[in-house]
């Protein structure tokens, strides 16, 4: 099973050598394919051949390619991710207008309790409380916004009152950049199930391409937001953002048994399908608090 996340950080040249991942820079590495779930190609000076981008796409690895100033720019998705990809896209076109609403509803339902979850433990129990009472109050599709009031509270909670996600802030860049971490990973899964992230369950913007992703990672995005509270950022360095990388390889408990973040994401995201194709909301199964 893989599971590794290999950052290339210098100028370099990657190839594929019988099974292997091949990066020769000022030194020579190996790195074998079946290991591996995520590259990030932080340099935009490092070249990669084409006989490695295709034994890439068909181990299903994650390719991310960042900017000049090393932030997730875009990414490998392959074309089809399972052998009946084209069912599951049929099915996934004609998914119900009631179901989608009733999932989006635990999902945000999940989210804001482990908000609270989160506030709680940080000793900020009027703000924790005031979440929690939202959580009877999501209605499908939360057509109320009880995950826009909660987020408000939350990030004031988290970061003071004059804190705003809109603001350039070293707090921002590294929630964002590890958000974008996430989205990643649930884009890998997405497509390895053999649906399109395009389509969505509540986000349907039309220039998005990741609108599904952006649903499902609703519930982990607190991940992100305990390891920048922690890290407290006065600049987003390559030491942080190595940080929020090792965030995959993190455990965490889903199903009953321990996993790292990356399986967990996998289990979640093929039990949300199969719920949705159920209609049975109760089968997803959620990370749960430590």
């Amino acid at each position: 099973m893989s599971w590794r996340t290999v950052v290339v950080s210098n100028r370099s040249k990657l190839d594929y050598r019988m099974g292997y991942l091949v990066v020769r820079g000022e030194s020579t590495l190996r790195v074998f394919l079946d290991e591996l779930a995520i590259l990030v190609i932080e340099n935009p000076a490092v070249s990669l051949t084409g006989c490695l981008l295709e034994a890439l796409t068909e181990k299903k690895v994650k390719v991310i390619f960042c900017d000049s100033k090393r932030s997730p720019m875009a990414e490998l998705v392959p074309h089809h991710g399972s052998h009946d990809s084209s069912l599951k896209i049929r099915n996934q076109a004609a998914w119900k207008e009631e179901r989608k609403a009733l999932i989006w509803r635990e999902i945000v339902t999940e989210k804001i309790r482990k908000q609270a979850h989160f506030l709680k433990e940080l000793k900020k129990e009027r703000e924790a409380a005031l979440l929690s009472s939202y959580l009877e109050q999501v209605e499908p599709s939360d057509e109320t916004n009880r995950e826009g009031h909660a987020a408000k509270v939350y990030f004031n909670a988290l970061f003071g009152m004059d804190f705003t996600r809109s603001a350039d802030l070293p707090v921002n860049a590294a929630l964002n950049y590890g958000y974008s971490i996430l989205l990643s990973a649930f884009n890998r899964e997405i497509a390895c199930c053999g649906y399109l992230t395009q389509l969505g369950i509540f986000h349907d913007n039309m220039f998005n391409h990741f609108n599904l992703s952006c649903d499902l990672m609703e519930p982990f995005r607190v991940l992100v937001d305990r390891e920048v509270f922690d890290m407290k950022p006065e600049e987003l360095t390559s030491k942080e953002k190595y940080r929020l990388w090792n965030l995959l390889n993190g455990s965490v408990t889903i199903n009953g048994s321990l996993q790292t973040l990356l399986n967990a994401i996998r289990i979640y995201v093929r039990s949300v399908f199969e719920a949705m194709n159920d209609g049975e909301p109760s089968e997803i199964l959620f990370v749960r608090d430590e």
